[in-house]
């Protein structure tokens, strides 16, 4: 499969690249570090709302929709690349190269929208607590998920038709080829990268005003505090999209760069940094399971209750009541105004 998308499988986009071997050892540790991470660390997520009452919640079903995204890749295409590695070059044939490339595509932007979702969804239960309980029922919550995923799956199959799903020796991954078609790459990185990004930013800086404005007392209607227990709750889910957007945007504004003037960016750009680029994208989809258990403390104890759990056949076993006297512990705060309420609960 050619890398500018003059055709499909052909002899230059298959032959190994010559590198030191340090190189391919280098990449393959990683890939098997972020793929053993990314499957412990986000079946830990999932468990964890699973088995826990306090984390099932209406905003965390967007957490296990993002942590079914970044396991997307680790099942499927991350071993595929790591075999591409082993034996420098593509041998899989055609099918698995583009099932490998349109499982990526369907990680990566089902990650950006599930992570816009979990924007707007705490944007909506802080800055209009009133109307949150009906905009997020149980029934309307799975309708948000069902949508995000039709989406994101609209979104990746035009890529068969622009025939952009190729294989690529430089980082050994059947992907997204940036120079197969310039407008289409613009269009991505608008789309499915620049425009959620936008959306998230204006979600959390609204959120972060308002909390701003209660914690100063700069609006006298409000009256109650937060909790250093609740900053920390805020912090978990923007860190989650700090993280998204480093890790993805070098490569994302690489594409651009290269969509907007192919001929005069493309050999600028070191392979290196190409190569660099890629994997850290590769590896943002174990961090989030690692954020949550630094930040939230409701998944960090769930996570030593799995861990532990797992010696005694008990983790697919829901907590029992014996949990009902944490549970009425660790209750949010709400901040209450005088026509509003402000709540703030666990990610």
């Amino acid at each position: 499969m050619s890398i500018n998308g003059s055709g499909l499988m052909n002899s230059s986009s298959l032959s190994p690249l010559n590198r030191p071997p340090w190189v391919a050892t280098t990449l393959g540790s990683f890939l098997i570090f972020t793929i053993v991470v990314d499957i412990l660390g986000n079946l830990l997520v999932i468990f964890s709302v699973y088995r826990n009452k306090k984390l099932r919640n209406a905003g965390n079903i967007f957490v296990v929709s993002l942590a079914v995204a970044d396991l997307v890749v680790a099942v499927y295409p991350y071993p595929l690349v790591l075999v591409s590695i082993v034996h420098n070059g593509w041998n899989l044939g055609l099918v698995h190269c583009q099932i490998s490339g349109f499982l990526m595509g369907l990680s990566v932007i089902g990650s950006i929208f599930n992570i816009t979702g979990i924007a707007i969804n705490r944007y909506c239960y802080i800055c209009h607590s009133l109307k949150y309980d009906k905009l997020y029922s149980d029934k309307n919550s799975l309708c948000y998920i069902l949508l995000i995923w039709i989406l994101t799956v609209v979104a990746i199959v035009p890529n068969f038709y622009v025939g952009s799903l190729q294989y690529d020796p430089r980082v050994y991954s059947c992907t997204f080829a940036q120079s197969a078609s310039s407008a289409y790459t613009i269009a991505v990185v608008f789309f499915h990268f620049i425009l959620p990004i936008m959306i998230v930013t204006y979600c959390y800086l609204r959120i972060w005003i308002l909390v701003i404005q209660v914690r100063r007392r700069v609006k006298p209607e409000f009256r109650p505090k937060l909790t250093p227990h609740d900053v920390r709750n805020f912090v978990t889910m923007f860190v989650v999209f700090v993280l998204f957007a480093v890790c993805w945007a070098p490569l994302n504004f690489i594409g651009l760069a290269v969509a907007i003037d192919p001929g005069r960016v493309a050999p600028l750009i070191p392979e290196w940094f190409f190569v660099s680029s890629y994997f850290m994208a590769y590896f943002n989809s174990c961090l989030n399971a690692i954020v949550y258990g630094l930040l939230n403390q409701n998944f960090r104890r769930e996570y030593k209750k799995i861990i532990v759990s797992l010696c005694t056949a008990r983790m697919f076993f829901p907590e029992s009541s014996n949990d009902a006297v944490d549970r009425i512990k660790s209750k949010p705060s709400p901040l209450m105004t005088n026509n509003n309420q402000v709540k703030v609960d666990s990610v």
